[in-house]
């Protein structure tokens, strides 16, 4: 059985205050890499899949640093373009401590993916022999051009026989083109067998209000069964909806855990307190690597929620846009070994 794993997106150079620092409180900022699918091909590599990212960056030093990056992790990169006088996206990253959140600053205008067209990409070619292809809402709000791309990758991808998803990530600071996002995101959609998303990104993407407050700290998960109902009303191609349900407490301490509308039924998540956050960026990405490995993997809708939360808690401990977290510790946690105890 065919186990390829296909992402398209950008990947940007992510410039990170050293600690809890405010950016630029010391004349020095951690250089990595990271975005939103490049880090799930990270993931499910990591988890033993075999993964591919495609996209554009700058035939440059910079680019292919960037390139050795994913290489490093078993990612195949052979359908990224190296584009000549071309840009790689940045992202300035302040990390958050207690009352004050972190802060995201973008400058990513004119990179290498967003001006990147649909005759660039043999999207046809690329999808042949894949399992899953996965995409997200931040690629289609960088412009018109990145959007077209993820709607042929999408529709290739279907005619492919791939599954696909999308998981919606609403950035309310990239959505500049000219476009509102549901105007995309609907488009999008309708292409897509598994919608990943929070209650904000379905709201904000597909125009689907939730009747619920998220910062009275209580979750009533009866809203959720209802959105992804009404999701899957609107779109009848969707199967699957998985909905992430973060209780922002402070920027060190958050209540995690999530919900799954499946083809069998509406799962609820074990639900976890962190408490002491290192990086929760990239947290959702592992989320959405947990949920594409987990229903390709196992049975149970039930054993793949609660196998997406766990790799996405774990993520929460390491430091940058990837989760290092290796498969044997996720399925422990799922299986209920939190401790933390030294292993030896």
């Amino acid at each position: 059985m065919s186990n390829k794993y296909v992402t398209f997106g950008e990947i940007m150079l992510r410039l990170k205050s050293p600690e809890r620092q405010r950016l630029f409180q010391s004349p020095s900022l951690e250089a990595t890499f990271g975005g939103g699918e490049a880090n799930v091909a990270v993931s499910l590599s990591i988890f033993g899949a075999d993964a591919q990212f495609v996209s554009a960056v700058p035939d440059n030093a910079v680019g292919e640093a960037c390139v050795r990056e994913l290489m490093k992790y078993g990612v195949d990169t052979s359908a990224i373009n190296k584009v000549k006088g071309s840009r790689l996206g940045i992202y300035y990253l302040e990390t958050g401590a207690n009352q004050r959140p972190s802060l995201v600053v973008y400058d990513r205008a004119e990179s290498a993916i967003a001006k990147s067209t649909v005759k660039d990409f043999d999207f046809a070619s690329i999808m042949k022999g894949a399992t899953w292809f996965h995409t997200t809402g931040i690629t289609p709000a960088v412009s018109q051009e990145a959007a077209d791309c993820a709607l042929e990758a999408m529709k290739q991808a279907k005619a492919a026989g791939a599954t696909v998803s999308i998981d919606l990530n609403y950035r309310k600071k990239l959505w500049n083109y000219g476009k509102k996002a549901p105007e995309v995101m609907r488009e999008l959609a309708k292409y897509a067998d598994v919608i990943i998303a929070n209650e904000e990104d379905i709201q904000k993407c597909l125009g689907i209000e939730a009747d619920s407050d998220v910062t009275s700290g209580e979750l009533d998960t009866k809203v959720y069964e209802a959105l992804a109902n009404e999701v899957k009303k609107q779109f009848p191609n969707v199967q699957v909806v998985a909905i992430t349900l973060r209780e922002s407490k402070s920027a060190d301490r958050n209540g995690w855990s999530a919900a799954l509308s499946g083809k069998t039924g509406f799962y609820l998540s074990r639900h976890y307190e962190i408490t002491d956050i290192i990086d929760r960026v990239g947290g959702g990405d592992s989320f959405a690597a947990g949920i594409i490995y987990g229903l390709s993997h196992y049975d149970d809708e039930q054993y793949a929620i609660n196998f997406a939360v766990a790799a996405s808690c774990l993520k929460h401990s390491i430091d940058g846009d990837f989760n290092l977290s290796r498969l044997s510790e996720v399925e422990a946690l799922c299986k209920g070994d939190g401790s933390g105890r030294v292993q030896r």
